[in-house]
C-alpha cells in the first residue's frame, strides 16, 4: 500500500471517526467533530478548558504538546487515568481516539478530588513521560538543536554555535529508523543506538518551500553509509583512496549506517537540481552567472610581513596566531573575509597579500604525495578547489548520457543514492542486469559547500547531497560558546538569539516573537488571577 495512504488512514481517518463517535457522546452532533478548527473547540468544551486554547492550537510547536495535553484530559474525562492509558493516548491516538469514541466506555467526567488522589510518582511518571513524547515529536518534525564542531561555516556560523534547525521548512522526513533510543543520534555508550532490522522507505511530509540557492542547510553525510572505526570523523572512501581498501578493511572494524544516522553536516547550498556549476580562480558560477557570496565567506592569504603583527590589532580582527595555515616561503597566513582583508591592507608592516589558489590542473598537497582529492576522484577530471567543473546538478526525471568516462560523475548516484546493481564488464555499463548508456534520476540532488571556502570539505570532495538526505534549514542561533577562550568572553552574547539569514545574522525577528509570547502569557496570568478572586460560589 502507498505509504502516504497509510499515513492518511492513520493520520486522518482513523482519528477523525474516532472524534466523530466521542463528541456524540458527549452530546453533541457528530459531524461537528469532522470540522476543522470547530471539532476542537468542541473537544475543548468536553475537558472544560477555555476556548482560547485555541491560541496554542495554531501556534507552531506548541500545538503539539497542546494536543498531547487534550488526548490526556479527554482519557480523564472518560475515567481512563491510568499511566498506561495516558501513554496509548499520547503515542497511539490513531488507536486510543477510536478505542474511545466506539467502545462502551462511558463520559464520567473529572473533578478537582479525582486530581488530587493520584500519588506522587504517578505525578513524576506522567510528566517525564510527557516530556519524552513532546520532545521527540518537535525533534523529530519541527525543530532540532544542533551545535556547531567545526570551522567549515565561519565566519557566518563560528565552532560553538548552538541553533535550531527547522524541519518544516523542506518538510520533516518520517524516520526511517523509528526504534531507536530518543535524544541520541547514531550510537549511545558505543553501541548502536538503533534498531537496524525495522526501518521504514523514505518519505517526506509537505513543507513550506524547497531547498534554495544559498539557503544554510543540515543534511546527513552522504559518505556516511560505511564508517571506519579506526576514523569516525574521515570518510570512510577517502580512507580507502588513501591507504588502500585492504589496509583499511585490516586495521578497522566498519559499520554501516542508514541515511538518517549517518552524521549531520552544515553547509550553504550553492547550486539546486538543473543548475550548472563552475569554479575558475576560486569564483563561483552557477548558470554561467557569478554566485552570490555572503559577505563573511572567507578565504585563505599568503602575508609577507616586516615585523609581526601587534596580536592586539588580530585580536580585533578576531584572528589569531593559532589560525595560521602558512604556506611553505611565506611568513604568516589567514582566512579573511573581504572585510578584513581591507582592513590588513591598511597595516604598515605588511608588504603584501597574495591570495592561496590553484591553476586549472594545479594539484594541492593533502598528504605527501597525494593530489588534492576532489570529487569524482578520478583522474579524467583535473579539477581543484580553486578551479572545477563545468558540473550539472542532477534533477528528478533528468536523464544523462553515460560513458565509462563519464560514469565517475554519476556512479554513486546510480548505485547508491538510487538503489540500483551498477556494474562495468568488459568496457560496458550495466544497470540491473541492462546494458545502458542512458540514465534518468529518481530525485533531486543539491550542491553545498561552507563559506571558509579553503577550510571546507564538503561537495566539491564528496559530491552531491540527495534530497532524501535532507534534515532542515538552520535559523536560529539561540547561544554561542567561544570553545577557544574561558571566563567572560566565553559567552559570545552578540550572537545569541540570531536569525539566520542569506546576508548573515539578524535581530530583526526576534522582537515581535518575545511580544508575542508575552501577550499569551500575560492572557493566561490575568485570566487565572480573575478566577481566583472570583466569589466561591462562582468558581465552582
Amino acid at each position: 500500500m502507498n505509504l502516504l495512504l497509510i499515513l492518511f488512514i492513520f493520520g486522518v481517518v482513523l482519528p477523525f471517526a474516532g472524534l466523530y463517535k466521542i463528541v456524540e457522546k458527549a452530546g453533541y452532533k457528530g459531524w461537528q467533530g469532522l470540522v476543522p478548527f470547530y471539532n476542537y473547540i468542541i473537544w475543548l468544551k468536553i475537558i472544560n478548558k477555555p476556548k482560547w486554547w485555541m491560541v496554542f492550537l495554531v501556534l507552531p510547536f506548541i500545538n503539539l504538546i497542546a494536543l498531547l495535553l487534550m488526548r490526556a484530559e479527554l482519557a480523564n474525562y472518560f475515567g481512563k487515568r491510568s499511566f498506561a492509558h495516558h501513554l496509548g493516548a499520547w503515542l497511539f491516538p490513531f488507536i486510543y481516539l477510536p478505542y474511545l469514541g466506539f467502545s462502551k466506555v462511558k463520559l464520567v467526567g473529572y473533578s478537582d478530588k479525582d486530581k488530587l488522589s493520584r500519588g506522587t510518582i504517578r505525578e513524576w511518571a506522567d510528566a517525564i513521560v510527557f516530556a519524552v513524547i513532546a520532545a521527540t515529536i518537535i525533534r523529530t518534525f519541527l525543530i532540532e538543536a544542533f551545535t556547531i564542531p567545526s570551522s567549515s561555516m565561519e565566519r557566518t556560523l563560528l565552532n560553538g554555535d548552538y541553533l535550531f534547525v527547522s524541519k518544516l521548512s523542506y518538510g520533516p522526513r518520517i524516520p526511517m529508523t523509528p526504534l531507536s533510543i530518543p535524544f541520541v543520534h547514531s550510537s549511545f555508550m558505543g553501541k548502536k543506538s538503533y534498531v537496524e532490522s525495522v526501518q521504514l522507505p523514505y518519505y517526506r511530509l509537505p513543507g513550506f518551500n524547497k531547498v534554495q540557492r544559498n539557503d544554510v542547510v543540515v543534511f546527513n553525510f552522504p559518505e556516511g553509509d560505511t564508517v571506519a572505526m579506526m576514523n569516525t570523523n574521515t570518510s570512510y572512501y577517502g580512507l580507502c583512496r588513501m591507504f588502500g581498501r585492504e589496509n583499511i578493511w585490516r586495521n578497522s572494524d566498519i559499520i554501516y549506517r542508514p541515511i538518517d544516522k549517518e552524521d549531520n553536516y552544515i553547509k550553504r547550498c550553492v547550486a539546486v537540481a538543473g543548475d550548472t556549476l563552475k569554479i575558475i580562480d576560486r569564483t563561483l558560477y552557477i548558470n554561467g552567472k557569478p554566485a552570490y557570496l555572503s559577505p563573511t565567506a572567507q578565504f585563505n592569504y599568503d602575508l609577507r610581513l616586516d615585523s609581526p603583527i601587534n596580536p592586539m590589532r588580530l585580536e580585533e580582527l578576531d584572528l589569531y596566531e593559532g589560525a595560521q595555515v602558512s604556506k611553505e616561503g611565506y611568513q604568516s597566513a589567514y582566512p579573511l573575509t573581504p572585510a578584513n582583508l581591507e582592513k590588513l591592507k591598511t597595516f604598515t608592516n605588511i608588504k603584501d597579500i597574495s591570495p592561496q589558489q590553484f591553476g586549472a590542473g594545479e594539484y594541492m598537497p593533502q598528504i605527501a604525495g597525494m593530489p588534492d582529492d576532489v570529487f569524482p576522484h578520478s583522474s579524467k577530471f583535473a579539477w581543484n578547489r580553486d578551479n572545477y567543473g563545468p558540473l550539472v546538478i542532477p534533477k528528478k526525471g533528468m536523464t544523462v548520457k553515460l560513458t565509462i568516462d563519464s560514469l565517475p560523475l554519476y556512479e554513486r548516484l546510480i548505485d547508491i543514492y538510487e538503489n540500483n546493481d551498477l556494474q562495468v564488464k568488459e568496457g560496458k555499463i550495466f544497470i540491473n542486469g541492462q546494458a545502458a548508456n542512458s540514465y534518468t534520476f529518481k530525485q533531486d540532488y543539491y550542491w553545498m559547500m561552507g563559506d571558509n571556502r579553503h577550510n571546507s570539505l564538503d561537495s566539491r570532495y564528496w559530491g552531491y547531497v540527495p534530497d532524501d538526505h535532507v534534515v532542515g534549514k538552520g535559523v536560529f542561533i539561540w547561544m554561542s560558546l567561544d570553545p577557544f577562550v574561558g571566563g567572560a568572553k566565553k559567552f559570545r552574547w552578540e550572537r545569541a538569539f540570531t536569525f539566520i539569514s542569506q546576508q548573515g545574522l539578524s535581530r530583526s525577528y526576534f522582537i515581535p516573537f518575545l511580544v508575542m509570547l508575552g501577550l499569551f502569557f500575560g492572557m493566561s496570568y490575568f485570566r487565572n488571577r480573575k478566577k481566583n478572586q472570583a466569589p466561591p460560589a462562582a468558581r465552582k
